[in-house]
C-alpha cells in the first residue's frame, strides 16, 4: 500500500510475499531524494533496500536470535534539502520506530540529521561525500559508496596524464557537497600537473547553464570536470557544453551518471567522456543484480545501488551474529568485524581509520571508463592508491 504525504512517500513492503504468520516486523528506513535532479540516486538507494527486503521475505524472514523478522521498507523523499531530511529523519525514528536507515543521500542532508541519528543510535548508510560524515563522533554512520577523497587523486592523475590535460573548467552545486568536492578535485588536478583555471557555483535547481559555461569556456580550457553534479544536471551540462561548441574531453571523476548523460545529451555528445565507474558490469553477480533491478524498476540501474545493497547484506549478517535487532551497538560491532565478506560487489571489508579515524568506509575496487557509442567501456582498474 502506498500513502502519499506532503513531503514524503511511504512504501511498505511485505504484502504478497510468502511469509510466516508468526514473524515479527523489522522496519528498514530509506531517506533519499526521490524527486528532482537527484532522483536516479534516490531510486538506486530505495531499490537496494527493496531488493534486499525481497531476498529475506521470500525465504520466510530474517532469523535473528531465534525469531523471524519480515522486512518492511519505509521510504521518504528529502528533496535533497537538509530541512526536509531532518523532518523525515524525525519521522523515521520517532513515529516509525526505525533504527536502520538507508541514507541520507547528500552532504547537507547528512550533516543535518547525524546529530539526531547518533543520539538515537540509528545506523545510517550515507552517500554523503563530505569527510564530516565519517567521524568518531558519529559511530553509527556507515558509508557504502567510495567518496571523492579516496578516488580523486589516482583517477585524475591517470586521466590527466592520458589526455595531456593542463587547463580545466568546472561547475559545482553551491552546497556542502559541491563545495567540498570542488576543493578535493581542484587539489587533485594540481597534484597531477594541471590547473582548474575556472570554476563556478550554482543552485541545484538551475537548468540553464549557458551564461556560466560561457564564462568558463572563455578561459580557454582543454577539459571540463563534471564531478559533484547530479546525473540529470551532468547530462544538461554535457548537452549545453557541446551546443556551445566545446569539443574537448569531459571528465566525470565521481558518481555514476552515465545513463542520464547519454539520455539527455545523446550518444554523439557523450563521446570521449571519461567517467568514474563504481562497478564492473560484466561480473556475474553484478550482471544478475543489474538485470533484476532494471526488470523491477524499468530504468537503468545507477551504479550506487549495489553498494547500498552490499551494505544491507552486511547489516543483516551482523544482526544474525549479534543475535539482536534492537541493540544497534552490538549490530554495529558485528558489522565492523565482517571482512572479506562475499557480497554482490565481491569480497568487501571496511577502511577509513587512518583518514577519518572511523573504520566505517566500505572498501572495494573501482574503475575508469570512457563512453563510446553511449556505452561505458572500462579502461583502467583502480584501488586506493593507483589506477592501471
Amino acid at each position: 500500500m502506498i500513502k502519499r504525504h506532503k513531503f514524503a512517500m511511504l512504501l511498505c513492503l511485505g504484502a504478497g510475499l510468502s511469509q510466516p504468520v508468526s514473524a515479527e516486523t523489522l522496519k528498514l528506513g530509506v531517506l533519499a531524494t526521490l524527486s528532482g535532479a537527484g532522483t536516479a540516486w534516490g531510486i538506486s538507494m530505495q531499490g537496494a533496500a527493496e531488493l534486499a527486503a525481497e531476498d529475506v521475505n521470500s525465504k520466510g524472514g530474517l532469523e535473528v536470535g531465534g525469531k523471524k523478522y519480515n522486512i518492511e521498507v519505509v521510504a521518504y523523499d528529502d528533496h535533497y534539502k537538509a530541512a526536509d531530511a531532518l523532518t523525515a529523519t524525525n519521522r523515521l525514528i520517532f513515529d516509525d520506530g526505525i533504527k536502520y536507515i538507508v541514507g541520507p543521500l547528500g552532504s547537507a542532508p547528512s550533516l543535518a540529521v547525524l546529530p539526531v541519528t547518533t543520539e538515537n543510535k540509528a545506523i545510517t548508510m550515507t552517500m554523503a561525500f563530505t569527510p564530516k560524515a565519517l567521524s568518531p563522533d558519529f559511530p553509527f554512520s556507515f558509508r557504502p559508496v567510495i567518496p571523492t577523497d579516496i578516488f580523486s587523486d589516482p583517477q585524475i592523475k591517470w586521466v590527466a596524464k592520458r589526455l595531456g590535460v593542463k587547463r580545466v573548467g568546472a561547475l559545482f552545486p553551491n552546497d556542502e557537497s559541491g563545495q567540498q568536492i570542488a576543493v578535493v578535485v581542484e587539489a587533485a588536478y594540481e597534484a597531477a600537473g594541471a590547473k582548474m583555471v575556472s570554476k563556478e557555483f550554482f543552485e541545484r535547481e538551475r537548468v540553464d547553464f549557458v551564461p556560466l559555461l560561457t564564462r568558463v569556456l572563455a578561459q580557454n580550457i582543454d577539459a571540463f570536470e563534471l564531478d559533484g553534479n547530479s546525473p540529470q544536471t551532468a547530462g544538461l551540462l554535457v548537452k549545453q557544453l557541446r551546443e556551445l561548441g566545446f569539443k574537448g574531453p569531459i571528465i566525470r571523476t565521481g558518481g555514476d551518471a552515465t545513463a542520464d548523460i547519454v539520455k539527455i545529451a545523446g550518444a554523439e555528445a557523450s563521446e570521449r567522456i571519461y567517467v568514474h565507474q563504481s562497478i564492473d558490469p560484466s561480473a556475474p553477480a553484478m550482471a544478475a543484480y543489474t538485470k533484476r533491478f532494471e526488470a523491477k524498476y524499468k530504468v537503468p540501474m545507477n551504479a550506487f545501488s549495489p553498494f547500498f545493497y552490499a551494505n544491507i547484506q552486511l547489516m543483516f549478517e551482523a544482526m544474525k551474529k549479534a543475535g539482536t535487532v534492537a541493540d544497534t551497538d552490538k549490530v554495529r560491532q558485528q558489522m565492523l568485524s565482517l571482512t572479506g565478506f562475499e557480497t554482490v560487489l565481491g569480497k568487501v571489508g571496511w577502511t577509513g581509520q587512518e583518514q577519518w579515524k572511523s573504520n566505517q568506509q566500505l572498501d572495494a575496487p573501482y574503475y575508469i571508463a570512457v563512453l563510446k557509442g553511449g556505452v561505458a567501456a572500462i579502461v583502467a582498474t583502480c584501488e586506493r592508491t593507483r589506477c592501471e
